[in-house]
Order: C-alpha cells, then structure tokens, then sequence
C-alpha cells in the first residue's frame, strides 16, 4: 500500500508527520482535563450496562488509542455514551442471567459485532445511513433514553435499590420507594450534593469540570467516616492492564446479538458523525462519514478484543476538551495514558468513592440529552414532526431501548415515504407581467389560466408508491378544467427518478388523455430520468416531440407564438 493509500485510511500517520510542536502542550492539557471527567464517567456508564466499573476504563483506554491511529477527526474524544448504555445493558443482561463473567464475554461480543457492521459500513462508503434517523425522531430518542437513565439511577442516588424490569416498572417502583422511606439519609445527603455540584458549576461555567469536584468531595467525605457506615462504594480497580474476556461464548449469542448490534451501530455512529462534523466545519475541515464509520469500527472492535464494551464519540467530553485546547488526537492518547496509569499506580483512590456520586455523574451527564428547546421549536416549525419525535419517546419507554431504535428507525422511513407518496402538486398558470409560470393556488388573484392547456407538477421522485398519486390527480385536474383541454404539461424539474411502476402509470394516464383527445407532454424533465423513460420506454410512445427544454417553450410550441405580456411583449422569454 502507497503512503497515500495508508493515511486513507490511519489518517493517525498523517498527523504524526505534520506535527506540530507548538500543538504538544495544548494537547496534553487537555489529556488532562478530559482524564478527570474520563475516569467517573467511564465508570458510571458501565454500571449503568450492567457491567463492572472497571470495564469502563478499559472502554475508555483502548479505543482512545486505536481512534487517534484510524479516526478522521483531529478533537473527537470517544469512550462510553450515557445513549448507548441503557441499549448495552438491554442487551446482554438477559442473556447473562446474573453471570457477570458472561456479561463481560457477552459486551465484548457486542462491540466487535458493531465494529464489524461499522467497519463494514465504512468500507462501503456507507456514511450517509445516518440519514435513516431524523432530527424529530432522533430527538425523541435522546429525550427517552435521558429519562430511562435517570429513572434507573434514581435509587443508587438516594440509596435503596428496586427490583423491576421496564420504564414504567422501575418509575412506579422508585416512586413508592421514596414515598415509603426506603432512602438513606446519609446517602442521598452525598448524592444529590454531588449532583448539585456538578450542575452549578456547570451553570456557572467553571473552568474547573464539576464532576472532578464532586467526586473528590464525596470520596473525601466517606474517608472522613462522615457517611453512614453501610454507604455502598466503588471499592479498589484491580490491577492490570485490559485483557480479552471472550470465554463461554456460542454462534448461538452471536445470532441473538446480531439485531442489537446493527442498532448500536447505528446509533453510534449517527451520534458520533454529526458530533464529528459539527466539531470539523467550526474548524474549517471536513471529515468523510465513511472515514468516520471505519474509524469508530475499528475503536469498536478494539474495545470488544481487550475488556470493553460498544462506544462512540462522547458529547460530554469532546466539547471540554475544544475548550482546553485540544488541538489533534494525542489528547485521546493522553487521556488513556493517565488512564492505565490510574489503574495501574493507584487503583486504591476509588476504594471510598461513593456509588451515589457515581449515579449523580451518570445522571448529569444524561441531562444534556434532553432537548426540550428542540422539542418546542419543533412544535412551533411542524406539528407533524414534533408528533413524531413524541411518539419516538414513547416509543422507547413503552417498548424498551432496542426496540425504540426499530420504532426510531420505522418513523423516520415512514415520514420519507409518507412525504414522497404524497408530495406538493401544483397546478401552473401565468401571471401578467411576470417571467415564468406559478403555482395558481398561491397566486389565485392574479394567476391566468391558458385555454385548452393543463401544466401541473409534482414535486417528488416518481416510484411505486406515488405514481398511482400523480395519474388520479392529473385525472381530476383535467376533468375540472373541462373537455376543451387538448394538451397536458407535465412540469417534470422536480422529478429525480422513476421506476418501472411509475412509468406504467405514466402509460396509462397517457391512455386516459389520448382517449380524451389530450396529449401529454414533458417539460424540464433532467436527463438521467429522460434516459430511464425511454429505456422504459419499449413501445417508442414517448418520442422526441413529447419533451420541450421548459415550460415556456412547450407553452410556445402548443400555442404556436411566444408570450407576449412581458416588457412590452417583444422577443422570447426564458421561464423562471
């Protein structure tokens, strides 16, 4: 492979050649900065997939690195996601059944399964799949999984546990715990301090990251015996560096894996593309989606052979590390690091870190997933779309994390497909002293008419859904212009394609009007779809004379003169 060909595709070894050494301290700043949030927030999210603390590290380390060698953005800060959580543990736990070494086998599975999908995707040059989840759907989602995640950790924040299965199970169960006074005083006095902490300093914007404080309050607080003495901790990482934890597995888990996968992936990456494209044109660059896909693949399954667990970009962490400074991706390198060197030298410092602070991270971090603002601008934009993403919501709370991303993924393409079988029909006229031809329902006290002409468009690619639409419309707007039409236009511009379905209703509805004694005519019709018509076209029906530059002309060459109504009247006119 040429040197060209290597950076395609590990644009890492780009990087390193074009280094900057004014970059380095900036870099390791950040390292800095962002290995202080890294560390709680790795270790909640996996907890809250039902996983050993620890695993979030090895989530964390990992993936930083392969991502800073194959990953095309230069600040992308990727690891656990409080969206994919929830959808990990809905996963494997089942499966699991209490074991939680088949738990570890089964995540690590998960994620080399999603990093083949988005390998895979990658290869391809699968990266406009992200457009199967809208913004309203996708919003929707967000908002449901934010309220799964804090629901969840609810008891661990005020300390009790529940056990019941389901949004609506665990929301009823926590209610009546705390209703009940099952809380314990002490436990909850830590965890909603830390959790106020973190969102003040956050309101206040402090330059020091509120999680880092919060957490070092509340570990300080429990070494100081000012907790109560049954307070649940973290307790001591064990040591070590991340190893694979595959055992037990069958092609059984794989299947049973399979449709999970192909969700988180999706999810993931969507996340993680508009995360990383967002970041790039503030930036001035641009970063491919395929590159994109293959390189969080690669950080998946990286994540899946040594210890993980799924990841994707993080939309808590990378902003912090833009604000430090980051300049390329040796502040991943740095932050994974600081990591392992956590683990390594100082396992112990979470020996007294409170399972309450631990819960107050997780459910900060989700709060900045609910997008009310969205939600209401959506409402004032369209009401169709906000009704989705409120209907995505509900999706996943009624249903379950994995099967909300079907519900997701089904509402969007059924928005497409409603939008695209019944599309803007316009019916065109002129009007005095303008250049072109309007659509008459919006210009209905000025636009004209032109005796025994039709021009009608529609606004959507012509396929198997639709076409029957555009015939029946036609139909009637001929029937209601009266038995004097003799020629239909067919403003054909917005028409991007046509299938073989569409095509036979174009037959047919050019039956019903010869029949009629009208002709049917193409105007604007771009070339790529002319090509398929007549490709289609096996009985030569549509032959040159149907089809005219633009509507204009084939107004001209149906009437037999040009239309003299604009600047005096003098000379051909080319339509707007």
């Amino acid at each position: 492979m040429t040197a060209t060909g290597i950076e395609r595709w590990a644009p890492g070894v780009r990087l390193v050649r074009d280094y900057r050494r004014a970059w380095l301290w900036p870099d390791v700043r950040a390292g800095l900065v962002v290995t202080a949030l890294m560390i709680p927030a790795g270790m909640g999210y996996a907890q809250v997939a039902g996983l050993p603390p620890v695993t979030g590290l090895y989530a964390s380390i990992v993936p930083l690195v392969v991502y800073a060698v194959f990953g095309p953005s230069r600040i992308l800060v990727i690891g656990p996601d409080s969206a994919l959580a929830p959808v990990i543990a809905a996963a494997i736990l089942p499966l699991a059944a209490g074991d939680e070494d088949r738990a570890l086998a089964l995540a690590g599975l998960l994620a080399l399964l999603v990093g083949a999908f988005l390998v895979l995707g990658g290869l391809l040059r699968l990266g406009a799949v992200t457009d199967l989840l809208s913004k309203p759907v996708r919003v929707g989602y967000l908002n449901a999984i934010a309220l799964i995640v804090i629901v969840s950790q609810l008891p661990a924040l005020v300390g009790f546990s529940v056990d019941a299965e389901g949004f609506g199970a665990e929301l009823a169960a926590t209610w009546d715990g705390i209703v009940g006074g099952e809380p314990d005083a002490a436990v909850a006095l830590t965890g909603i301090g830390s959790l106020a902490v973190i969102l003040v300093m956050r309101r206040l914007r402090s330059r020091v990251p509120g999680v880092l404080v919060a957490v070092a309050l509340a570990t300080a607080a429990t070494a100081m015996g000012l907790g109560s003495a049954s307070t649940p901790v973290v307790g001591s990482l064990p040591q070590g560096l991340p190893a694979p934890a595959l055992g037990g597995l069958t092609w059984a888990d794989v299947g049973a894996l399979m449709p999970a996968a192909a969700g988180i992936a999706l999810v993931a990456f969507t996340d993680t593309a508009v995360l990383s494209r967002t970041l790039a044109a503030r930036r001035g660059e641009t970063v491919s989606g395929s590159a994109e896909m293959a390189g969080i693949g690669a950080a998946n399954v990286a994540s899946g052979l040594l210890g993980g667990f799924p990841i994707s970009g993080s939309s808590s962490r990378t902003p912090v590390a833009q604000d430090a400074g980051s300049r390329t991706q040796l502040t991943g390198v740095v932050s994974a690091a600081l990591v392992l060197a956590f683990m390594l030298v100082v396992p112990g410092l979470t020996a007294l870190l409170p399972q309450a602070a631990l819960a107050a991270v997780v459910i900060a971090a989700v709060l900045t997933l609910i997008d009310l603002r969205s939600v209401a601008r959506l409402w004032r934009m369209n009401r169709v779309d906000a009704a989705l993403s409120v209907v995505a919501l509900a999706g996943v709370l009624v249903f379950g994390v994995l099967e909300g991303i079907v519900v997701a993924i089904g509402l969007s393409l059924l928005t497409f497909i409603n939008r695209s079988w019944r599309p803007y029909r316009a019916v065109l006229g002129r009007m005095p002293g303008r250049r072109g031809y309007h659509d008459l329902s919006r210009h209905p006290e000025r636009g004209e008419t032109i005796p025994g002409l039709v021009i009608v468009r529609f606004d959507a690619p012509l396929f198997f859904a639709n076409g029957a639409v555009l015939d029946d419309w036609v139909r009637g707007v001929v029937e209601d212009a009266g038995p004097e039409v003799h020629t239909v236009i067919l403003a054909a511009e917005p028409i991007t394609a046509i299938d073989t379905t569409a095509f036979d209703e174009l037959v047919e509805l050019d039956d019903y009007l010869a029949a009629h004694g009208a002709r049917l005519v193409f105007a604007e019709m771009k070339g790529p779809v002319k090509d398929a018509l007549r490709r289609y076209d096996d009985e030569g029906r549509f032959d040159r004379d149907r089809f005219a530059p633009t509507v204009g002309a084939a107004v001209d060459e149906v009437t037999g003169h040009l239309r003299g109504d604009l600047d005096g009247g003098a000379g051909p006119r080319q339509d707007e």
